[in-house]
């Protein structure tokens, strides 16, 4: 009986060794796998962008322009820039200086950050200056405006707003363009502070 039990026990130890011997390459496959497992859910390094790079997708495409007659050659220069990005079919965010003397202030301090005299028009691509009406058509004649235009958000050449009709302004909704709104308290008319001059605002749906 003594025997048989030591028979027994001997067994149960050599079995033990061996689930041993086997245990040891499982778990070396399980350290891999968290090993592994471990490095996929690492966070990837990014480096931090700069504030002069260009924006992230969708970059704005901005064109400053005056839709008077005055000076031909600017409403003429004006026209080409316009047709240029038409033709790049992207989505640009046009504003008219003439329309809203706002607009003229914002670009006239844009202009003067960087140097550079007040002249129409100006585009800007992703927030920085591209330059004028020669610029834009050399860059254009070399394929690099197609370059810088990449990312930018695109549009149909055809399209033209249902809201504003393309003018990419509409009369003011608080006082219907006449500049002035009812003040109930002190039972006066008032100027309006929703619009600019002309009393428009601009168009939700075609200006960013």
């Amino acid at each position: 009986m003594e025997g048989g039990c030591g028979v027994a026990g001997g067994t149960e130890g050599g079995g033990g060794k061996k689930q041993q011997q086997q245990a040891r390459p499982q778990f070396g496959r399980s350290l891999t796998y968290h090993h592994h497992q471990g490095h996929r859910l690492l966070p990837r390094w990014r480096r931090p962008q700069l504030a002069d790079e260009p924006r992230a997708r969708p970059q704005a495409v901005v064109l400053y322009t005056t839709s008077l007659r005055g000076v031909r050659r600017t409403f003429a220069d004006c026209s080409a820039a316009r047709a240029i990005l038409r033709g790049s079919r992207v989505a640009v965010d046009e504003r008219d200086v003439s329309m809203d003397a706002a607009l003229r202030r914002e670009l006239q301090a844009l202009l003067a950050a960087r140097g550079r005299a007040f002249s129409l028009p100006q585009l800007f691509i992703g927030g920085r200056l591209v330059g004028g009406a020669d610029e834009v058509r050399q860059l254009d004649e070399s394929g690099q405006l197609r370059r810088l235009l990449e990312g930018a958000a695109g549009q149909d050449p055809a399209f033209v707003c249902d809201a504003c009709g393309g003018v990419r302004f509409v009369p003011c909704p608080a006082c219907a363009g006449s500049r002035k709104v009812f003040d109930e308290e002190e039972d006066r008319a008032l100027r309006c502070g929703d619009c600019n001059e002309n009393g428009l605002v601009r168009c939700a749906n075609c200006s960013s």
